[in-house]
């Protein structure tokens, strides 16, 4: 990845700010974009005070004109974008489909299906100017299968499949590719709010899991980080679960 202008959403936590430092580890030339300033500067401080490029830009991904800029300040500072890691999510309270309101369905969807359209349509339109690049978009477990009490986040996960495939499809050609991760359980603030509602189900996930355990968002980051590099030059359109094989028994 060494001198690669790469955009993360999602970046002042979790996976997003775990792929900052695996991608500038590898000599990437990182933009972080999240709706938390604070976060974001000390994760800039903290990378560029390990003689990395880093800058940051707040963003919200449902703000189609902040993502604009986030863009506008990757090509400002070095002339092109050249990967995206759409990162941005939001998870849902867990409750059965028919007690879910409105107002749920509609931050999930927000974050999750609007914020990847509006980075993939300015992402592209930076990359289509400068012969191309890679797009990585955050799916999940959710995005292939069906969790139960959670049909908000699993329809938005598989609409992020959806948008990773017909993007893929679209752009391959003109030296673009997109492919999505579909994480499986990782150590974010979404996964810890959820275990502290109900704390079994960590070992209940475990003993659906090959590899049972939760994953350190290091280890998503790398899969990210691969996607995007040059190493993955004929991969396009493609899903990659990082679960411990979770899925490979559903």
């Amino acid at each position: 990845m060494q001198d690669k202008v790469i955009l993360i959403t999602g970046a002042s936590s979790g996976i997003g700010a775990a792929a900052a430092r695996v991608f500038a580890a590898e000599g990437a030339r990182v933009v972080l974009a999240a709706r938390r300033e604070r976060q974001l500067a000390d994760l800039v401080e903290e990378i560029t005070d390990k003689g990395h490029d880093a800058i940051h830009q707040v963003t919200d991904v449902t703000d189609s004109g902040d993502v604009a800029r986030a863009v506008e300040a990757a090509v400002a500072r070095h002339g092109r974008l050249d990967g995206a890691f759409n990162n941005a999510g939001f998870g849902v309270e867990q409750r059965p489909l028919h007690l879910m309101d409105d107002d749920i369905y509609d931050a999930v969807m927000d974050v999750n299906v609007r914020g990847v359209w509006n980075c993939l349509r300015h992402e592209i339109t930076a990359m289509l100017a400068t012969g191309g690049g890679a797009i990585v978009n955050t799916s999940s477990v959710g995005g292939l299968m069906a969790t139960p009490v959670a049909a908000p986040y699993v329809a938005s996960k598989h609409a992020v499949l959806g948008l990773t495939r017909a993007a893929a499809n679209e752009y391959g050609d003109q030296g673009i590719r997109v492919n999505a991760l579909a994480p499986g359980t990782t150590r974010t603030e979404m996964i810890d709010t959820w275990l502290s509602l109900r704390p079994d189900i960590e070992q209940v996930l475990h003993a659906a899991t090959p590899q049972p355990r939760t994953a350190a968002p290091e280890e998503i980051a790398e899969a990210a980080a691969w996607l995007l590099s040059d190493r993955a030059s004929f991969v396009t359109g493609a899903t990659l679960p990082v679960d411990g094989g979770y899925t490979i028994r559903k």
